[in-house]
């Protein structure tokens, strides 16, 4: 079964490495992330009232590697883009999927 969060970096800018940790993550996990511009909308509940927003900055995700617990839970290192002149806060989603079945050598 697939699990997803969604993590929200403030004022990021140019190339920078993430890690994040999160339990149902060990390094034979299937990952999938995305990433966009965030838009707050304002008000009582805080910065993360929003929705992902489709602005003119490239933001994507490179390099994904998922790891095992180290000290701590399982989880997932990655390179976080985002071309834009100015730093933007940037929503990216983690999605597990079921463990990988087989590794392949050629």
């Amino acid at each position: 079964m697939a699990r997803s969060i969604r993590v929200l970096y403030r004022g990021v800018q140019g190339r920078v490495r993430r890690n994040f940790n999160w339990p149902p993550i060990n390094k034979n996990s299937a990952i999938v992330i995305t990433a966009a511009e965030w838009a707050f909308s304002g008000g009582i509940f805080g910065p993360t009232a929003g929705r992902p927003h489709l602005g003119e900055a490239n933001v994507y995700v490179t390099n994904i590697g998922p790891h095992d617990p180290e000290g701590g839970d399982g989880g997932v290192e990655f390179h976080l883009h985002v071309d834009s002149p100015s730093p933007l806060d940037v929503i990216v989603t983690i999605s597990v999927l079921e463990d990988v079945e087989n590794f392949v050598t050629t």
